[in-house]
């Protein structure tokens, strides 16, 4: 049933969905990736959808918004009131470390996070994970097309504008790939209430080198992971 933040109706989800930040990249992924699809969402302009990949499985597609407070309504809502059972997300990073390059994929296997959002659980601090059997699925499809990636932990931050413009290198010391904004409340979650969830990242900026991709080499760079993450939700779906 419709929640206060999503308006789909009790079936319109598959058990996989995927899970990018931005409702107009979502919009994009069915488009692109997707046939015989529907809109299921757009409360707020998250937009929602599910569709057919190719091979005719069934998955669904949803924008999360951007940060832990708006994955961690998201995400909540589709696994505790629409049955869903895998979430992938797919999005962009930052790098932190120098063996990693532009365009590469990062499998996040874990996630750290500056945010006070897990205190709500009464622990001291949370270690948040991917399922492993989904990175699993993942890295293999990853390995088999040959494309550069890098399995390890990933930053959740609360800020993108840091007033420490060098904060970021406590983290990279400890070998933190590099920094997003979402994962750690989708992992927290799914292991709430023991669903599945993995984060897909593309690296599109670069903290020691100061690259960063053109917003032409961004869609191709995501276009090659977007079609991992549907190999790899057909799988579960």
């Amino acid at each position: 049933m419709p929640t206060p933040h999503i308006n789909a109706l009790e079936n319109d989800f598959a058990k996989v969905v995927l899970m990018p930040g931005d409702p107009l990249r979502a919009k994009w992924i069915v488009e692109t990736f997707l046939h015989d699809y529907k809109q299921v969402n757009s409360v707020r302009g998250i937009l929602g959808y599910t569709g057919y990949t190719k091979n005719n499985k069934l998955i669904s597609v949803m924008a999360s918004g951007m940060g832990i407070p708006s994955i961690g309504i998201y995400c909540h809502e589709l696994y505790t009131s629409y049955n869903v059972e895998t979430i992938i997300r797919v999005g962009t990073c930052g790098a932190y470390q120098d063996n990693i390059n532009l365009f590469d994929v990062l499998l996040c296997s874990s996630a750290s996070t500056d945010s006070n959002w897990y205190k709500q659980y009464d622990v001291p601090q949370l270690s948040a994970a991917s399922d492993f059997e989904l990175t699993l699925q993942a890295y293999e499809i990853l390995k088999k097309k040959n494309m550069p990636l890098h399995v390890g932990q990933i930053l959740s931050a609360d800020v993108f504008y840091d007033e420490d413009p060098n904060l970021w290198k406590k983290w990279a010391k400890l070998n933190v790939m590099g920094v997003e904004m979402e994962s750690y409340a989708l992992y927290t979650t799914a292991m709430r209430y023991k669903k599945r969830a993995l984060c897909i990242l593309t690296v599109t900026d670069h903290f020691i080198k100061k690259e960063k991709l053109t917003s032409e080499q961004r869609q191709l760079g995501l276009a090659k992971m977007i079609e991992v993450a549907i190999e790899t939700a057909e799988k579960f779906a």
